[in-house]
């Protein structure tokens, strides 16, 4: 394929660090945030037997809703390291999977786990 980018080995290694921390930091994030959201709810009254107001328990719940969709999205996040390192091994990596034109230093360095060019990332988006 003409338009392969070949980086050199210290480069990918650098990658792979970079993409590795990330990984390992969101895994972190998804942990706790489902510990968060999976703690248990507080009872219809508090301590001094009063009951919650029906504010706080929708406030609760819109905290829980709120934390589940950062660690979907997390999660989302997640998946796109993991298939970055996958290109990484399959030596693939920094070429556009739209286009198979090298994606820019420039874009890798900014989002090391981008997986098309900044010309087809624009067109995928006004889709």
């Amino acid at each position: 394929m003409p338009n392969r980018k070949k980086f050199d080995k210290k480069t990918l290694l650098n990658y792979k660090r970079v993409l590795t921390e990330i990984k390992m930091k969101v895994a972190k994030e998804i942990k706790q945030i489902s510990h968060d959201a999976s703690s248990p709810q507080k009872d219809a009254t508090s301590d001094s037997g009063h009951a919650l107001h029906m504010a706080d328990v929708a406030s609760d719940m819109y905290d829980r809703e709120f934390s589940l969709g950062l660690a979907s999205n997390d999660r989302e996040l997640l998946n796109k390291v993991d298939q970055a390192l996958k290109r990484i091994e399959d030596h693939n990596f920094g070429l556009c999977s739209e286009c198979t034109k090298p994606i820019s230093s420039a874009r890798l360095k900014a989002i090391p786990y981008a997986q098309t060019c900044l010309k087809c990332q624009e067109k995928l988006e006004k889709r």
